[in-house]
């Protein structure tokens, strides 16, 4: 075994955490703040489908926010207070999180995103939407934003694969997140890509086939789920009726550290493993524990002598 080799770490982490981006970036502890700005999603209103991904909750993705039934400056700062009693230095990012936030008309779009401009601790202001909310006007503005404060857009595309995009009811095809790529890559906002590692019936190498296309775009960070299955959602309710088989801790941790292997070493990853709400999760139980799932993640790569980019290949021309 070896000294650490990878370069993007103050620590002895062998991938390009997010914790070590803004830190070195901001200077500073930084965190996201949750917001719910009301927004929904096309997959629920019947704009392109109802009832939303199948294994998305009834609070898309929203369950870690509380006060959600304050304003939106209201929620910051009582969410912020709740996390600055661990980091009270920290600077923020205000995170709009739950469902789909980029999906209304542009006016609404500036009087949510804008509250945030002048607060002195903010660093930046991060966006979680749909490729099919997106359009070249909404990322116009974007990118005019940009010029004031940085943008984090983050995109769940979940998987590469239709069928299984089908099943999971996603609402758009891959051809509609590479357009939005295409709207986005050559601008300043930091775009952030997630995926799901378990969805129903796919294989280990159906999801490195995901990251492996992913590999080869200009992205600014990528988010890395695992499944959870929830009690308010559709594939939950049908995991209850007819139970699968899930990844288990060793199969998820491997595939994790194969997946770090082939990105490159200066993609930031903003999660390897998402945090499930205890009160509706039905499985895997063994993604409530975040920090073991972590630490095998790293001793994996140690006892590899490994690190994110390893076997990474850059076969981009023009992506």
């Amino acid at each position: 075994m070896t000294n650490n080799p990878f370069p993007y770490a103050i620590d002895n982490l062998r991938y390009h955490s997010f914790d070590y981006y803004l830190k070195t970036t901001y200077h500073s502890k930084v965190m996201k703040v949750p917001l719910d700005a009301g927004f929904t999603c096309p997959n629920r209103d019947g704009t392109v489908a109802i009832g939303g991904c199948t294994f998305c909750s009834s609070e898309g993705s929203g369950e870690m926010i509380s006060n959600k039934s304050l304003s939106l400056l209201d929620q910051y700062y009582k969410n912020k207070a709740l996390m600055s009693l661990k980091w009270p230095e920290a600077k923020t990012i205000p995170y709009f999180q739950a469902y789909s936030n980029t999906y209304d008309n542009l006016d609404n779009l500036k009087n949510r995103y804008e509250l945030f401009l002048n607060l002195p601790e903010v660093v930046g202001i991060a966006i979680a939407t749909r490729p099919d909310c997106l359009n070249p006007e909404i990322v116009a503005y974007l990118v005019e934003l940009a010029t004031k404060i940085d943008i984090y857009l983050e995109l769940g595309l979940q998987t590469i694969h239709e069928a299984t995009a089908s099943a999971i009811n996603r609402g758009y095809n891959l051809m509609t997140f590479q357009e939005a790529y295409q709207l986005v890559k050559d601008t300043p906002l930091k775009l952030c890509v997630h995926i799901i590692n378990g969805l129903p019936n796919e294989t280990p190498s159906m999801m490195l086939e995901t990251t492996k296309y992913l590999s080869q775009l200009k992205l600014h960070s990528l988010k890395i789920h695992m499944l959870h299955l929830l009690s308010d959602s559709k594939l939950g309710q049908a995991y209850l009726e007819d139970p699968w088989p899930l990844l288990e801790l060793k199969d998820y941790v491997e595939l994790v550290v194969a997946q770090l292997e082939i990105l490159p070493a200066d993609l930031v990853i903003q999660r390897l493993t998402g945090d499930g709400y205890l009160n509706k999760l039905i499985a895997p139980q063994w993604t409530t524990k975040k920090t073991i799932t972590l630490n095998e993640i790293q001793k994996l790569l140690i006892k590899k002598d490994s690190y994110q980019g390893i076997h990474y290949q850059d076969k981009r021309k023009k992506a």
